[in-house]
């Protein structure tokens, strides 16, 4: 099933890169401020849209099941998630300050916090992620009931 995910996500996965290293770049090269920024390339919005969009169509035109639509959703943000723990790793431990590293980013807070600390926030919103997005990928999938039927 892995491979088939993987398969499915392909397009999802250059949007990913692309969002990626747009992150790194505005928050780097660009010095675009974290308050402007972060909405234009968010991770996580990205994912809870291709979670949606991609257990609807999967629904309607490949017949998954609930829990193949919602494992579908979760593979995505799992992978998105990871992308940002490493992210963020890769920012403390070559000491850049990036949209990774940014305390809003991490714990709603102005003051800077420790890689410890970040690592923590980071694993939580890889688990909190990851189960939001089987529940957005679910209700894709109840949505993709509307889609007209696949022709042959």
């Amino acid at each position: 099933m892995i491979q088939e995910y993987v398969r499915l996500a392909r397009p999802y996965f250059v949007l990913l890169a692309i969002f990626a290293i747009g992150r790194w770049l505005m928050g780097t090269a660009f010095g675009v401020p974290y308050e402007k920024g972060t909405g234009v390339l968010s991770i996580v919005t990205l994912t809870l849209f291709a979670s949606l969009f991609s257990a609807a169509y999967t629904r309607r035109w490949l017949r998954y099941r609930l829990a193949q639509a919602a494992g579908l959703a979760m593979f995505m943000a799992l992978v998105s998630q990871v992308v940002v723990l490493l992210s963020t790793a890769a920012s403390y431990l070559v000491g850049v300050s990036s949209y990774f590293t940014e305390p809003m980013a991490l714990n709603r807070q102005t003051d800077p916090i420790g890689f410890g600390a970040a690592m923590g926030f980071r694993v939580g919103g890889l688990v909190v992620n990851t189960i939001l997005n089987g529940i957005i990928g679910a209700l894709g999938w109840a949505l993709g009931g509307l889609l007209p039927a696949r022709e042959r």
